[in-house]
C-alpha cells in the first residue's frame, strides 16, 4: 500500500493477540485482543462455539482465567495506574465484581476457589494495618461476608500471581530469596495452616513453577550451567524431564498427561512436550515464527502461533504438521484481517554483530521497501524480555513511511540462553548492554542500513531509559534523535517512586539499592548527561505511570532547562507504563515519524 496513513488505520485494527488461555477440560477458550476496541479487551469461544467480547468499560482489560466449572472468565480492569479491579463475567449475564474498586494497592491475580465463596490474591498491603508495603502477602477474600484472611506473609517482594490448584486445596507462589536476584517456590493450603517451601535453586537463581493437571508441579530452575526442567509432587520429590539452557518456563496445559515447557532459541519461541511416564521429548518447533502451546480442546491440539507477518492467533494443530498454512483458526482472526494486508507486511530478517567484549549479539532487521529516510532503532523494555518475530503495527508503519527498522536483543534479553541473560548483572545497567545497542547501530551502517546522521533510538520502559542512554553518551552521526517513552531517567528518583514491590529489581540490576550503591545508581542515570545532548529530542510519557513515574520527567526537565537543552514532549494523560489505546497509538506512531523524519532532513 502506497498511502502509509492508509496503512496504519488499517494496522490499528489488527488484532493483536496475548495471554490466551485453553480452560483446564479444553472446553472453552479466552484471549486479549488490542486493536479491536479501544483498549485491550477480554475475548472468548464460549462452549458455544460463539466469539465474544467478555470485559466491559473502556478500561484496559486482562484475562486472569475462568470462572469454576468453566461458566465463564475472570479478568481485571486497569485505568492505567495499575490498580486492577477483578471480574467474574459468566457467559450469559453481567460482570461481577470480586475485589475491590481501584484499590490503595498493586493487586496480583485473583483466582476462584471452586466450591467455597472465596478469592485467593496477591496484594502489597496490610488490611490490618490499612497500609501498603513491600512484600506481596497473599490473601483470601471471602466474598459472602467480605472477611480477608493473609495465608502467606513474606517478608520481601514476590513477582507472581499466586497459582490455586484445581482441587483448590493449594496455592503456589514465589518468595524472594535473600540475594534480590532469586526466589523460591512456595506452597500454603486455601486455609492458611501450613505453608512450606517447594523448590529451591540457590539463593541467586529462579524458580518458576505451575500447575499441571493432575496436580503436580511443572518447574524450571536456572543451575550453574544453565536451566533444568522437571515435575515435583507436593512432598517436593523431583522428577528431572530435561537438562537444556533453552527452556524458559513451564506451560500449564489443559487436557492432556503430557506436560509442556516454553523454550527459546535466537529469540524464537517454541513448545517441548513431555511424557512423565516415558520421558520422551518432543519439540514442536515450526518452519519460521513461534508457537506456545495451550493444550487439548475437545477436537485436537491447541496452540499460539505468530511470526512476523502473520498476527498472533490461537490455532488448532497436527503435530504432525507443523507448517503455518495447516493451521486452523480458532478466534475467527482472518474474518477480521483487512484484504491483502498480509502480503503486504514486511518480515524480520536476522541480524548479528559482535560488541566490544567480543560478545555476539543478535536482533533483527526490517528494510523499507521505499527510498530510505532513516533508520529507527526500537529498543525492547524490560531488560528481561525480547524483541521476537511477530506482527507489529509500529515496525510497519515506520516501513511505510520509509525507515529500516533495527530491534536489538541486547545482553540481558530473554530467549538467547540464561548465560546471555545474566551478563546484564556484570556492569549493571548502563553498562555493555549500551554498548550492544551502539555497536550494533555501527554494524548497520557498516552493512548500509543505516546512514551517519540519520539513526533515532525510541523505547518503552526500559527501551525508553535506553533512548535516554543513547542520546546522552553516543555521538550524533550515530543517534541524531531518541524519543524515550517512560524511560527512567534518575534512578535514585525511579527507585523511591516506583511501585515498591518492584524496587527488588533494581537491587538485583544494579548490584545493589542507592543507600548500598549509591555512585553506581548517580553514574548509571542519564539526568546527569543531558547537557552532553547534542541530537533532537521528544519525550513521552504516560501520566498514570506508576512503574516509571512522571517524577522521572519531572526531574530531568529540570536538569534539561537549566543546561537549556531544547525538548519535545508528548504526555497521555489516560495511559501508564506503555501508550496501548488504539486512538493513542494513532497518534503517537504519527508523532514519531514526524519527529524522526525532520530530525534527519
Amino acid at each position: 500500500m502506497n498511502n502509509p496513513e492508509k496503512l496504519l488505520e488499517l494496522l490499528l485494527e489488527l488484532p493483536h493477540l496475548y495471554a490466551a488461555q485453553l480452560s483446564l477440560s479444553g472446553r472453552t477458550l479466552a484471549w486479549v485482543w488490542n486493536g479491536v476496541d479501544p483498549a485491550p479487551s477480554v475475548w472468548a469461544r464460549t462452549p458455544a462455539g460463539r466469539v465474544e467480547r467478555m470485559s466491559h468499560g473502556e478500561d484496559e482489560a486482562f484475562l486472569l482465567g475462568f470462572v469454576p466449572g468453566e461458566h465463564g472468565v475472570v479478568y481485571e480492569t486497569d485505568p492505567g495506574d495499575e490498580r486492577t479491579t477483578p471480574w467474574a463475567r459468566p457467559w450469559e449475564g453481567a460482570p461481577e465484581r470480586i475485589g475491590e474498586a481501584h484499590p490503595p494497592y498493586f493487586p496480583r491475580g485473583a483466582e476462584l476457589h471452586p466450591e467455597r465463596p472465596w478469592v485467593f490474591f496477591g496484594a502489597n498491603y496490610d488490611f490490618a494495618r490499612g497500609e501498603a508495603i513491600e512484600p506481596t502477602w497473599i490473601w483470601r477474600r471471602d466474598l459472602e461476608t467480605d472477611e480477608l484472611r493473609a495465608l502467606a506473609r513474606p517478608e520481601r517482594p514476590g513477582t507472581w500471581a499466586p497459582q490455586l490448584s484445581s482441587d483448590g486445596g493449594w496455592l503456589l507462589f514465589d518468595r524472594a530469596t535473600a540475594h534480590p536476584g532469586g526466589n523460591a517456590v512456595w506452597l500454603v493450603d486455601a486455609d492458611g495452616r501450613e505453608e512450606r517451601r517447594l523448590l529451591f535453586a540457590g539463593d541467586e537463581r529462579k524458580v518458576q513453577a505451575a500447575w499441571t493437571s493432575n496436580g503436580k508441579v511443572n518447574y524450571v530452575a536456572e543451575t550453574d550451567g544453565g536451566r533444568q526442567w522437571g515435575l515435583a509432587d507436593l512432598q517436593g520429590n523431583l522428577h528431572l524431564l530435561a537438562d537444556d539452557d533453552r527452556v524458559e518456563r513451564p506451560r500449564r496445559l489443559s487436557n492432556t498427561d503430557l506436560v509442556g515447557v516454553v523454550a527459546a532459541d535466537e529469540a524464537r519461541n517454541f513448545t517441548i512436550l513431555a511424557d512423565p511416564q516415558s520421558g520422551h521429548l518432543r519439540h514442536l518447533r515450526p518452519g519460521r515464527g513461534n508457537l506456545l502451546m495451550l493444550g487439548r480442546d475437545t477436537a485436537g491440539w491447541v496452540g499460539v502461533y505468530s511470526s512476523s507477518t502473520r498476527p498472533s492467533d490461537v490455532v488448532r494443530l497436527d503435530l504432525d504438521a507443523l507448517e503455518p498454512e495447516a493451521f486452523t483458526s480458532l478466534t475467527g482472526l482472518d474474518e477480521r484481517l483487512p484484504a491483502g494486508l498480509l502480503a503486504g507486511l514486511v518480515p524480520a530478517e536476522d541480524f548479528e554483530w559482535t560488541s566490544t567484549d567480543g560478545l555476539r549479539v543478535h536482533g533483527f532487521v526490517y528494510r523499507t521497501p521505499h527510498r530510505p529516510r532513516g533508520t529507527i532503532v526500537l529498543v525492547h523494555g524490560g531488560p528481561t524480555a525480547h524483541a521476537g518475530e511477530r506482527v507489529n503495527p509500529e515496525v510497519q508503519y515506520y516501513l511505510a513511511r520509509g525507515f529500516h527498522v533495527f530491534l536489538p536483543n541486547y545482553r540481558g534479553s530473554t530467549g538467547y540462553g540464561l548465560a546471555f541473560r545474566e551478563k546484564i548483572k556484570e556492569t549493571g545497567w548502563g553498562g555493555l548492554e549500551q554498548d550492544d545497542i551502539r555497536t550494533g547501530i555501527e554494524a548497520l551502517i557498516a552493512a548500509g542500513l543505516a546512514e551517519p546522521g540519520r539513526v533515532g533510538v525510541t523505547g518503552t520502559s526500559y527501551g525508553g531509559y535506553s533512548s535516554w542512554w543513547q542520546i546522552t553518551h553516543a555521538p550524533p552521526e550515530l543517534v541524531a534523535a531518541a524519543a524515550p517513552i517512560c524511560g527512567m531517567t534518575d534512578l535514585v528518583v525511579d527507585y523511591y517512586s516506583t511501585r515498591p514491590d518492584l524496587r527488588p529489581y533494581s537491587e538485583e540490576m544494579l548490584g545493589g539499592s542507592p543507600e548500598e550503591v549509591p555512585e553506581r545508581y548517580r553514574e548509571r542515570s542519564p539526568v546527569h548527561y543531558v547537557g552532553d545532548i547534542e541530537g533532537r529530542l521528544l519525550i513521552v510519557q504516560g501520566a498514570l505511570d506508576p512503574n516509571v513515574t512522571p517524577e522521572n520527567l519531572a526531574t530531568v526537565r529540570r536538569a534539561l532547562d537549566a543546561a537549556g537543552v531544547p525538548y519535545e514532549v508528548l504526555v497521555f494523560e489516560d495511559e501508564g507504563h506503555g501508550i496501548r489505546k488504539k486512538e493513542n497509538r494513532r497518534t503517537l506512531y504519527r508523532r514519531l515519524a514526524d519527529f524522526f523524519e525532520a530530525a534527519f532532513l
